[in-house]
């Protein structure tokens, strides 16, 4: 199970996440209560933490159609200006999904804390929002094997005036750091010494360059691609070079891929299958190229590994 959150101490969210990655797990979980249980009346629910097989992908396909859940975070996962769900792992949903003999795809779009609570209560089949695989995570859901591997990066000041280049930079100059809702970079920071008090908690890598600009922190810290494409336009900001995070003297690893209720392991298994026939072609590349990604993103790490 996920860890407690902490309560917020400011007005502008400053907590902690013991554990819980990327982009905390229980956050929205009131919300879906009610769904939750007319769920559990009209489907069975296997108890909590065993797998079963399950059978959603026939149904998938049978209906034609398949429900994502995504939080709006780009280049991972967003709504496009046209209604329809875009970015590095709707791409990838719609050319596996298809197939798999489910043609069309629907976007729920939800708050990012919001992603393990609303699949566990049914409201979409399949999380697709690059999220990082970790063991507090894999403990709730099956993954898929990662589609990408990410470094972290900071947005700070145009001409960086605190020379920020890793977190420990941070903790020694005593600086306020900003990160989004629920993104494993509050437990790199947490880590590597940056109090709770020093932690800004942010929606987005929006609000986190809006933050930067305004003083209110010295960097907010996200993956590279994020961060990098956040800064684009800004004349007052600019990303750090990428750099791989640690934790406890160990490689905190940034890999991301789409999550499915533990009921449905022939469904993961079945969009394995497909996702490493596009490892194996170069697909997978040409795919997430147009969002950012790079061959430095891609990755032969397994889910088992991860968890």
């Amino acid at each position: 199970m996920a860890p407690p959150q902490r309560t917020k101490s400011t007005p502008y969210e400053r907590r902690t996440s013991n554990g819980i990655s990327r982009r905390s797990l229980l956050a929205g979980a009131a919300a879906f209560g009610a769904f939750g249980s007319l769920a559990a009346a009209c489907s069975r629910i296997p108890p909590e933490g065993s797998v079963e097989g399950g059978d959603l992908l026939e149904r998938l396909r049978s209906r034609g159609s398949v429900k994502v859940g995504i939080a709006s975070e780009p280049p991972f996962g967003y709504i496009n200006k046209d209604g329809e769900p875009d970015g590095e792992a709707p791409a990838i949903a719609k050319v596996i999904f298809t197939r798999l003999g489910i043609d069309n795809v629907t976007p729920v779009p939800v708050e990012f804390g919001a992603l393990i609570p609303g699949l566990k209560a049914q409201q979409f089949d399949v999380v697709s929002a690059g999220m990082y695989i970790n063991p507090t995570r894999c403990a709730q859901v099956l993954f898929s094997d990662p589609d990408y591997l990410m470094l972290d990066s900071f947005i700070v000041p145009a001409g960086n005036p605190y020379n920020i280049q890793r977190y420990e930079d941070i903790a020694e100059q005593n600086l306020v750091l900003a990160t989004g809702t629920a993104y494993a970079e509050i437990d790199y920071a947490l880590a590597a010494g940056i109090p709770d008090s020093r932690l800004l908690i942010l929606p987005d890598q929006v609000a986190g360059l809006d933050a930067v600009v305004q003083g209110r922190a010295a960097a907010f810290a996200g993956t590279n691609v994020t961060v990098t494409g956040v800064v684009e336009n800004s004349p007052r900001a600019e990303a750090t070079e990428p750099f791989q995070p640690y934790v406890n003297g160990e490689p905190a690893y940034g890999a991301g891929g789409f999550a499915f209720r533990r009921s449905e392991k022939n469904f993961r298994d079945a969009f394995n299958v497909e996702l490493h026939k596009l490892k194996d072609s170069g697909e997978l590349l040409d795919i997430v190229s147009p969002f950012g990604f790079t061959e430095a993103e891609m990755t032969d790490l397994t889910a088992e590994e991860l968890c």
